[in-house]
């Protein structure tokens, strides 16, 4: 593909030739479903290794903490044998702890692989709908479908005003497009189906086997932290006077608090960086099998347009899947917003990107 630089405008550029204002390079992508594809089955196993180490590392450092307040003898008090006991180089109970921690993040795999779409629809209220109650819907995702070459997915509608999609499903055989009904009310069939597309490229490429995970088990972590915080809070309140006296005798206990601490405030930060990280190529790519499988970016561009103008929070949308929506319902991100902290590329540079794809 030649660099968009040199990209000739196309017949669907609104603004003529001459009047056109310069456009910056924007690098482009093609394509590439297959690799595409394993990529993101390599990124969902990293995902949930990560994860996983970092529950493990959060419930040993937990269960070392409590263990070594509830036995002096860990902290250097001096004990029956004589002369002062050493820090325990390996807690018990800590192990105990990271066992437990790995053994929940690990059923939290199992079950997101087993019931991880139907888990997203039901957190997004998307109610299944059939061909007979939404027969242009049905027909605009069998279309795609056949272009895509893969079974036609679960249809499903957000009963909200507010225009917006998403995909979910954790292989192309358990897919399911959900749309709200201010997106089925508000877009005519050509910006439907740019939508459509959109989903059914998160479909093909397996974006949403990652983007799955990501809402599941990064929703995991943010919970057993927050647990964890309140705990220490309670610990600080209900049992002040005896931690200060275990401290005055060893500084054990205060290294280890420390390092529970900053796991408790960094694991959820590290988890939340991974989930902004995962959209944002994807979407990209995602626009552009769009163009691919309708042939057409005219549809897609006139669909972004209408949803950034009513890009705002409804039911059934929340922080846990915000970034499987077409655009996020939450936050406006524009050209000068962070990417480090965008779940969404500016739309702008979106819209941009699609005038200089063309017909692929």
């Amino acid at each position: 593909m030649p660099d968009v630089s040199d990209a000739t405008p196309g017949p669907w550029d609104k603004t003529p030739a001459a009047a056109a204002p310069p456009r910056p390079p924007v690098a482009l992508k093609a394509t590439d479903f297959l690799a595409a594809q394993r990529v993101n089955k390599r990124n969902t196993w990293l995902l949930i290794i990560i994860l996983l180490l970092l529950g493990g590392a959060l419930g040993y450092v937990g269960g070392a903490l409590i263990e070594s307040y509830s036995r002096p003898h860990y902290s250097g008090v001096e004990y029956s044998g004589g002369g002062r006991a050493p820090f325990a180089a390996v807690s018990a109970i800590g192990v105990i702890g990271g066992g437990a921690l790995i053994s929940i993040g690990l059923i939290a795999s199992a079950v997101t692989f087993a019931f991880g779409g139907r888990l997203m629809l039901g957190l997004a209220d998307a109610r299944e709908v059939t061909a007979e109650q939404e027969p242009m819907l049905h027909n605009i995702v069998e279309e795609m479908a056949i272009a895509a070459g893969v079974p036609k997915p679960k249809v499903a509608v957000i009963e909200t005003e507010v225009p917006n999609a998403f995909a979910t499903g954790m292989d192309p055989e358990h897919a399911a497009i959900g749309v709200t009904r201010g997106l089925l009310q508000k877009l005519n069939r050509e910006e439907l189906q740019g939508v459509i597309g959109h989903e059914m490229g998160h479909i093909l490429n397996m974006d949403t086997r990652y983007m799955t995970a990501v809402a599941i088990l990064v929703g995991l972590i943010a919970l057993v932290c927050d647990v964890a915080r309140r705990a220490m809070w309670y610990s600080s309140v209900t049992g002040g006077s005896r931690r200060r006296d275990r401290e005055e005798k060893g500084g054990g206990n205060i290294v280890l608090l420390v390092i529970f601490i900053v796991l408790a405030i960094l694991a959820p930060i590290a988890a939340q960086l991974v989930r902004f990280a995962v959209s944002r190529q994807r979407e990209y790519l995602a626009d552009a099998t769009s163009v691919r499988l309708t042939r057409n970016p005219v549809g897609l561009i006139g669909a972004l347009e209408k949803l950034a103008a009513e890009q705002q929070p409804f039911p059934g949308a929340n922080r846990a899947t915000q970034h499987m929506f077409i655009v996020n319902p939450f936050k406006v991100f524009g050209a000068n917003s962070t990417a480090l902290f965008s779940t969404h590329p500016p739309l702008e540079q979106r819209i941009l990107r699609l005038q200089n794809l063309g017909i692929l």
